[in-house]
């Protein structure tokens, strides 16, 4: 058995995409260009790589490489009504006590609800509200107190702006009643895997999914020695499983959207092979999420403690977020809306 990948090389400067046309790799959103690409096979547990040109990569004939060059140049759907053309900020809203970075700051309904105001006023385009903590080594809650916890913000948030809300959560209950609370987009992290009533809401829904990696099913062990054969591979291979089961299930490809998990059962070692690789992920026919802000892996490349404050960790998230955008990631999740948008404008001109 075999498998075949295309991760896209050399992506070429802001604005010079449209310029190096024929010349260049073109991923979804049309305007990110790559001048090389990396072809790997996986065979029998034995990985070959081998790195073409633009034009060498168009000159491919096996029916595998032309299907994920058609996968890489399909253009993106809109997301909630955003267009694809630039990189999209989500950003994060826990209304939980125990969250990683903000765990109980913002777990009172109004100061949650303010949270959100300010974030959108700072160019989140999309607010992404989670009532249950997934950080390695969290309990669950359970999907009733879970809407406890967002539906009054989500009501609130609703009343007050025009950012499209998203709804964070692994529990079909939550995802039901924040849908029917007016919630534009729903964010998985196990991928719709978790509760088999997941399929099914999101398919009668009608609203974009957030597929996420993650090792196993749940945060308390995740992190416990995780282990993968290749993880890039193995991570693509899980998403592009799941793509198909969602097809199966009725929601469409162009309402998906994959996210690598980065921090969700990897080591520092795995994180940054992702990272690096991001652009693989384009050869699913989807847009591309990364959420990587303030992760502990940031402080522990540093050789801190784990334990170091999360706020402190801004420039490696915004690391992180530049070098996703070089690579063409259309949705970046993260806390610090106001120094992301910044430093996306300064690094694209836009």
């Amino acid at each position: 058995m075999s498998s075949h990948y295309i991760r896209p090389i050399g992506p070429l400067p802001p604005g010079m995409g449209k310029a190096a046309a024929g010349e260049a790799i073109f991923v979804g959103r049309g305007e990110t260009g790559f001048c090389a690409a990396e072809l790997i096979e996986r065979r029998d547990g034995v990985i070959s790589r081998e790195v073409v040109t633009a034009q060498e990569l168009a000159a491919r004939t096996e029916p595998e490489i032309a299907e994920l060059r058609a996968l890489l140049a399909t253009a993106r759907g809109d997301i909630a009504g955003l267009t694809l053309d630039r990189t999209r900020i989500m950003g994060i809203v826990n209304v939980t006590p125990d969250s990683f970075s903000d765990g109980g700051q913002f777990f009172d309904t109004e100061k949650a609800i303010a949270h959100g105001l300010q974030l959108a006023a700072e160019g989140a385009e999309i607010l992404d509200i989670g009532g249950e903590s997934t950080r390695p080594g969290a309990a669950p809650t359970t999907p009733e107190e879970e809407c406890d916890r967002v539906l009054p913000v989500i009501e609130g948030l609703k009343r007050r702006t025009t950012a499209r809300l998203s709804i964070d959560t692994r529990n079909s209950l939550v995802m039901r009643r924040a849908i029917e609370a007016g919630v534009h987009l729903v964010n998985d992290v196990s991928a719709l895997a978790h509760d088999p009533l997941s399929l099914e809401v999101v398919a009668r829904s009608g609203l974009p999914v957030v597929l996420m990696h993650m090792l196993g099913d749940d945060p308390r062990t995740m992190q416990a020695a995780p282990t993968y054969d290749d993880v890039v591979l193995d991570v693509t291979d899980y998403l592009a499983g799941r793509i198909a089961v969602c097809e199966a299930a009725g929601i469409p490809r162009e309402r998906i959207i994959v996210d690598p998990g980065i921090g969700f059962g990897k080591t520092i070692n795995h994180n940054l092979e992702l990272l690096r690789s991001l652009s693989i992920l384009h050869g699913l026919g989807t847009a591309v999420l990364l959420g990587a802000s303030r992760k502990s892996f940031i402080a522990n490349l540093m050789k801190r403690l784990t334990g170091a404050d999360p706020q402190t960790r801004l420039a490696g998230s915004l690391a992180a977020v530049l070098n996703g955008v070089a690579q063409g990631v259309q949705i970046v999740r993260v806390h610090d809306v106001a120094e992301t948008r910044q430093a996306i404008a300064v690094a694209t001109g836009r």
